[in-house]
Order: structure tokens, then C-alpha cells, then sequence
């Protein structure tokens, strides 16, 4: 199995989340490649759309390899096993912490144009990535969410390693992903087209109204 694209991922993530539409939940899209694939479940729910904003803190010698993530309202979640593994300094570490929360902090300006966050507060969210390797930067959002007061966190991704499904169940109050590999030799292999979500295209599916999107039947 594998998917066209974000649009199809999201599609088919969609149908497994269906049992959600009557709570009216807030779909929470992870910048930039979980935005097009929260967009379509958005829209099959009748849900409202909205981004949360985390970055991924990577070993220096091996940027994809997360050591851990940073979140909105200064949540920042480690990695204990990586940084030991890739012998993290703290100063290495902090450096670090240091560059991507400048990184998050321009693009929460540039995603929210200056709008606040949505109001989390006794909602359901649902947190939407493309996909997930380590889980990291999934738990960061999914942390975020919940200090801000959400109700019922979802966890939404169309593909994801064994080892982040096992780390991010306990955190989350369901976690749905359509295609789980034995293997998962890396997100983009699971895609035919994993071209990258440029912020221009995230910014115009923010922009959508957010309660038009399910077809008139």
C-alpha cells in the first residue's frame, strides 16, 4: 500500500476518523507537509482547520534523526536515547534549542499572520502530520495541545514507524494510522509524490473558510 500524494493520504486518513464529525472536532495540521493532508480531513469532516507549530530538533551530524522537538508555549520534549546514542553536549543541545526556536517562532508570524491560536480549551483536536518516523515532533504537538486545555486529543498520520505508534499511544486518548510497515525505511517511501509543501501553499489552505469545505449533498 501506498499513497498518490498528501491529498490522497488525507482522503483515505479521513475515513477512519469519520466517527469524529458529530463532535465537532478542531483539526490541527503539523507545517508544512501535515497541512494539505489535514486540509482533506477537514473537509470531510466539516471540521475547522487550524496549523500548530513545532520543530524538530535534530543531531547536528544527521538533521532527520530528532533528538527531540519544540512546540508553541515553550514545550520541549527529549529524546534521552538519541542524545546519548549521538553524545549530545548540553551546550551542542542548547545551541540547538537555540536556532529552531528562533525557526518556530518566525513561522508561527508567518502561518498565523498575526491571528491567536484557536482556543483548544475542552475541545477534541485531532493532530495531523503527513507522517512519522521517531514521533518526536507528533509528541511535541500532541503536548501542546493538551497544556492548552484540549479535552480529547487525537492523533491522526496516514503512515508511521512501530517503534513511534508504541511511543505515542500512552499520550494520546486515540491514534489512528491507516498503514503501519514492518519496515518503515523512512515517510517518503510510502508516497509516489512526496514533493515538499512550500509556506505559500500552507498559508492558502489556512486562509479556506473553514466551514465550507464538506460538499452540499
Amino acid at each position: 500500500m501506498s499513497y498518490r500524494n498528501r491529498v490522497d493520504a488525507g482522503r483515505v486518513l479521513a475515513t477512519g476518523l469519520d466517527h469524529l464529525g458529530a463532535s465537532e472536532p478542531l483539526i490541527l495540521g503539523l507545517p508544512r507537509g501535515g497541512v494539505p493532508v489535514a486540509f482533506e480531513v477537514a473537509r470531510a469532516l466539516g471540521a475547522r482547520l487550524d496549523v500548530i507549530v513545532v520543530r524538530k530538533l535534530g543531531v547536528p551530524r544527521d538533521p532527520e534523526l530528532a533528538m527531540g522537538a519544540l512546540g508553541e508555549g515553550g514545550v520541549r520534549i527529549l529524546n534521552p536515547d538519541i542524545i546519548g546514542g549521538a553524545r549530545i553536549d548540553p551546550q551542542t543541545l542548547e545551541s540547538v534549542t537555540r536556532r529552531e526556536q528562533a525557526e518556530l517562532d518566525r513561522r508561527v508570524a508567518l502561518f498565523r499572520s498575526g491571528r491567536a491560536r484557536t482556543p483548544l480549551r475542552t475541545r477534541t483536536v485531532v493532530v495531523v502530520d503527513d507522517g512519522m518516523a521517531t514521533g518526536a515532533t507528533a509528541e511535541a504537538a500532541c503536548r501542546v495541545a493538551r497544556a492548552d486545555g484540549a479535552d480529547r486529543v487525537v492523533l491522526a498520520v496516514p503512515v508511521a514507524s512501530r517503534e513511534a505508534v508504541a511511543r505515542l499511544r500512552p499520550h494520546v486518548d486515540e491514534l489512528v494510522c491507516p498503514l503501519v510497515p514492518a519496515q518503515l525505511m523512512g515517510v517518503g517511501a510510502w508516497y509516489l509524490d512526496f514533493t515538499q509543501t512550500d509556506s505559500e501553499d500552507v498559508c492558502r489552505l489556512l486562509a479556506t473558510p473553514p466551514r465550507s469545505r464538506r460538499p452540499a449533498s
